[in-house]
């Protein structure tokens, strides 16, 4: 019989990350007729596995794998030994797990993340359309190309293939865009209309609701972050740079002269052979005095 209080390892084997597989799992644990906590490294797919196996009564953690990685640093990375190193973990109460939103924030942050995936497409179909003009020398005397005067603009000019068809096309699909995304911004309006981080965001100069919304989001349970300077770190918007003489902003570049001469037999220098001086801007990390010297040997 193990001795499960010792953490000894029982039993390994694969189980599939579907829904068949995953139950089939739990099937097979249940015989040991203890509580289970399972550890999923955080990955895609991590809150599949964590929901699937919620439901069966199982606590389950999702590791945040760069602070696994810190902890149990291995020469030899496999599935296996994954396996082995989160149950250790786990076994001793040091799994670094990682906050998971509630069950409504997921889908608010996908629509709120397609919408911005359907702007950024709108954009580049926007600039493909006006890229084609300015190819054929067409002006746009109007503000908006794709208003109503645009349209009519767009109708009448004269293109050669394949640019004919394809500015129509385009501004076909800049429509169904339209159409798209102004479905979901109904839809994040009335998911969150009464949502208590929107008013304060909105407060700062540029953000507008449907932006304020997918900036909460985002961020979810704003008291989860220790600090303004773990909320910004999340959000990317104080990024650290890593040089090779520690850490912090990148210093100006500056002058670098190198000084080309040549040396006799005998090693003295002859000022005849001199190259002038070469005078250029570098980075800072390649900034540094060079003083090249070629001898000459004796034929």
């Amino acid at each position: 019989m193990p001795d499960l209080e010792r953490g000894e390892l029982v039993e390994h084997f694969r189980a599939p990350a579907d829904r068949d597989g995953l139950y089939g799992l739990t099937r097979r644990v249940a015989v040991y007729d203890e509580p289970v906590r399972g550890v999923v490294e955080s990955m895609n797919g991590a809150r599949f596995v964590h929901d699937e196996l919620v439901k069966y009564g199982w606590e389950v953690l999702v590791a945040n794998a760069q602070r696994v990685k810190g902890l149990a640093p291995l020469a030899c990375k496999t599935d296996k030994v994954d396996a082995r190193v989160l149950a250790e973990l786990s076994f001793r109460d040091l799994v670094p797990a990682i906050w998971l939103p509630s069950p409504e924030l997921p889908a608010e942050r996908e629509r709120s993340r397609w919408r911005l995936h359907l702007v950024k497409h709108r954009s580049i179909l926007k600039n493909r359309v006006h890229a084609s003009l300015i190819a054929f020398g067409h002006q746009v005397p109007m503000a908006d190309l794709f208003g109503a005067g645009g349209r009519r603009l767009l109708a009448d000019l004269d293109f050669p293939e394949p640019r004919l068809g394809h500015v129509p096309a385009s501004v076909e699909l800049i429509d169904d865009r339209d159409r798209r995304i102004s479905e979901i911004e109904r839809w994040l309006q009335r998911s969150g209309a009464d949502h208590r981080y929107i008013p304060l965001l909105m407060s700062a100069p540029g953000i507008g609701w449907v932006t304020g919304f997918t900036i909460a989001a985002e961020i979810g349970d704003i008291s989860r972050f220790s600090s303004p300077v773990k909320l910004t770190g999340y959000t990317g918007l104080c990024p650290r740079v890593n040089q090779s003489r520690g850490h912090g902003p990148p210093r100006p570049a500056v002058e670098a002269r190198p000084q080309i001469s040549a040396l006799g037999a005998d090693g003295s220098s002859d000022p005849r052979l001199r190259a002038p001086a070469l005078q250029r801007a570098l980075p800072a990390h390649q900034a540094a005095p060079v003083d090249m010297r070629r001898r000459s040997e004796p034929r």
